[in-house]
C-alpha cells in the first residue's frame, strides 16, 4: 500500500506529498476551469502518470532482458470534453523509442509498455491511442 497526504491550500490549489519518500508536489485548476495554471492539473497528472507509467515498464523489461532504453521519450496529450460533464476525452501518446534497438526487442518492451497499469487501469473510462515511433 502506498499511501498520499493532499492539503486544499485555498486559489485552487492543492499540495501532495508522497508520505513515504516525503516527495511533494503541487497542482493548480487550469486556466481554462478557473484557474492560474501554474502547476499541474490534476488531469494533467492523469496523462503524466499514463506516460511515465509507460516509459517505467518499458525500462523494467528492457533491464530484465539485459537492454538499454535510455533516451526513450513519451510527448502525452490531453483533451478534455467540451461540454457537459468535465472529463478528460482522450489521451493521446507518442513513444519514441532509441535508435539501435533489434526488432524483437521493441517489440518485447513495446508489448510491455502496452500492458502498463496506469494504462489497464483507464481502460474502457478514458479513450487512449498510443504511437510508437
Amino acid at each position: 500500500m502506498t499511501t498520499m497526504t493532499c492539503r486544499y491550500e485555498g486559489q485552487l490549489r492543492c499540495q501532495a506529498v508522497h508520505v513515504a519518500s516525503a516527495a511533494e508536489l503541487l497542482t493548480d485548476a487550469p486556466l481554462d476551469n478557473q484557474g492560474r495554471g501554474e502547476a499541474f492539473s490534476p488531469t494533467d497528472l492523469v496523462a503524466t502518470a499514463l506516460a511515465t507509467c509507460i516509459l517505467t515498464i518499458m525500462g523494467i523489461t528492457a533491464e530484465r532482458h539485459g537492454f538499454a532504453i535510455e533516451g526513450s521519450e513519451a510527448r502525452v496529450e490531453k483533451t478534455m470534453t467540451s461540454s457537459g460533464v468535465r472529463r478528460i476525452e482522450q489521451l493521446t501518446v507518442w513513444i519514441t523509442l532509441p535508435a539501435g534497438l533489434q526488432d524483437s526487442q521493441r517489440e518485447l518492451i513495446k508489448r510491455a509498455g502496452e500492458g502498463c497499469p496506469v494504462k489497464k487501469s483507464l481502460e474502457g473510462a478514458v479513450p487512449m491511442q498510443l504511437h510508437w515511433q
